[in-house]
C-alpha cells in the first residue's frame, strides 16, 4: 500500500468529504459506468420473459433500481470529478446518489416479495421495505453526510431485515445465491469506510456492488423468470 500512496489523498475527518484523486475519480466513474449497459439490457431481459402483469410490474421495478444505481453513481463521480465548481449541483448528486441506495435495496426484494408465496406475517414486507425506503429518504435529506455511521446502519437494517421473510417462503430456492450476493455487499462495506486508508478503496466497494448486483440479478432470472420455475410462484393477494 505504501508504494500507491500517491494515488490517494490522506483521510479526513468524519465530518468531511472525502476528496478523491484524480485517478480514484477516474476509477470511480468507470467502475459504474460499466455496468449501466448491462443493467438495462438485463432489465430487459426480464420484462421479456415476464408472462403476467406482476413478473412485468416486478421487472420494472427491480430494472429500474438496478439502473438508477449504476446510472445515477457514474453521474455524480463525472461531475464531482469534471465540474468541481459545480458545488450545488454535486451536493445535490451526492445526496441523490445516497438516495437512489435505499430505493435499490427495496427494487431488488420486490421481485422475491411479489412473485414468491410468503407467510401470513411475512406478506407485510411488500409495503414496510418502500416505507423503509422512504424513511431513509428522508433521512439523507435533512442529515446528508452529518451522521456516517448512522447511514450505514441504515443501508444494512434495510439490507437484512426483508431477507428475514425468506425464512416463511415454502420455495427457498435461491437462498444460496442471496446469501452471497449479501456477503459481497458486507465485504465491500470495508472498503466504502476505507478511503484514506486503501487506494481506489470507493472503486473497489464499486466492484463489490456489482458483484452482489450480479449475483442476485441471477437469481432472480433462474429461479422466479425461467419457465422451470412458474409452478413455484404466487402472485400477491
Amino acid at each position: 500500500i505504501q508504494q500507491l500512496q500517491e494515488f490517494m489523498n490522506h483521510r479526513v475527518p468524519s465530518n468531511c468529504r472525502y476528496q478523491p484523486t484524480e485517478y480514484e475519480h477516474a476509477a470511480n466513474c468507470a467502475t459504474h459506468a460499466f455496468w449501466i449497459l448491462p443493467s438495462i439490457l438485463g432489465s430487459s431481459i426480464l420484462y421479456i420473459l415476464s408472462d403476467d402483469q406482476w413478473e412485468t410490474i416486478s421487472a420494472w421495478i427491480y430494472g429500474f433500481g438496478l439502473s438508477s444505481l449504476f446510472i445515477v453513481s457514474t453521474i455524480f463521480h463525472t461531475i464531482s470529478w469534471k465540474k468541481r465548481h459545480l458545488r450545488t449541483v454535486e451536493h445535490c448528486l451526492h445526496m441523490f446518489d445516497r438516495m437512489v441506495i435505499y430505493f435499490f435495496i427495496a427494487a431488488s426484494y420486490a421481485p422475491w416479495l411479489n412473485l414468491r408465496e410468503l407467510g401470513p406475517w411475512a406478506s407485510h414486507m411488500r409495503w414496510i421495505i418502500w416505507i423503509m425506503a422512504s424513511i431513509g429518504t428522508v433521512y439523507v435529506f435533512f442529515f446528508h453526510e452529518r451522521y456516517k455511521l448512522v447511514e450505514l446502519v441504515c443501508y444494512v437494517i434495510m439490507g437484512f431485515f426483508p431477507a428475514l421473510v425468506i425464512l416463511s417462503m415454502p420455495n427457498r430456492d435461491g437462498l444460496l445465491e442471496l446469501v452471497a450476493g449479501g456477503f459481497f455487499y458486507c465485504l465491500g462495506m470495508v472498503f466504502f469506510k476505507s478511503d484514506g486508508r486503501i487506494p481506489f478503496a470507493h472503486a473497489i466497494w464499486h466492484l463489490f456492488v456489482a458483484m452482489g448486483a450480479g449475483i442476485h440479478y441471477y437469481a432472480i432470472w433462474r429461479y422466479l423468470y425461467q419457465p422451470g420455475a412458474l409452478d413455484t410462484k404466487t402472485s400477491p393477494r
